[in-house]
């Protein structure tokens, strides 16, 4: 599985133990503290929002927090950037797919 090793925000990777998330309702396998985005993309998840205007599909393009392409609602919270945050065993996570970002 592919994996982000060297994160130009959070450092290095450390290896940490498997947890289990829930992702618009499926349950995924990721790295304990790895990005929540990149957990997404080692298991094939590319896409985590869709622009409210258009529809358009988003996901990774800064990987460092500072775009909002990668927000999801995380645990009840809206507008997570989930490049940046560290995944947690138990974490419910919705796209915002067919609600459109919250932020564009």
């Amino acid at each position: 599985m592919m994996r982000v090793d060297k994160h130009p925000v959070l450092g290095d990777r450390e290896a940490g133990r498997r947890v289990t998330v829930s992702v618009d309702g499926a349950e995924i396998q990721a790295v304990e503290g790895e990005p929540i985005a990149a957990a997404l993309l080692a298991q094939g998840i590319r896409v985590m929002r869709k622009t409210p205007r258009y529809g358009e599909p988003r996901g990774i393009f800064c990987g460092i927090g500072r775009c909002t392409d990668c927000i999801m609602t995380v645990d009840g919270v809206p507008n997570v950037r989930t490049c940046v945050t560290p995944i947690r065993e138990g974490m419910i996570i919705l796209s915002n797919l067919d609600r459109g970002g919250d932020a564009e």
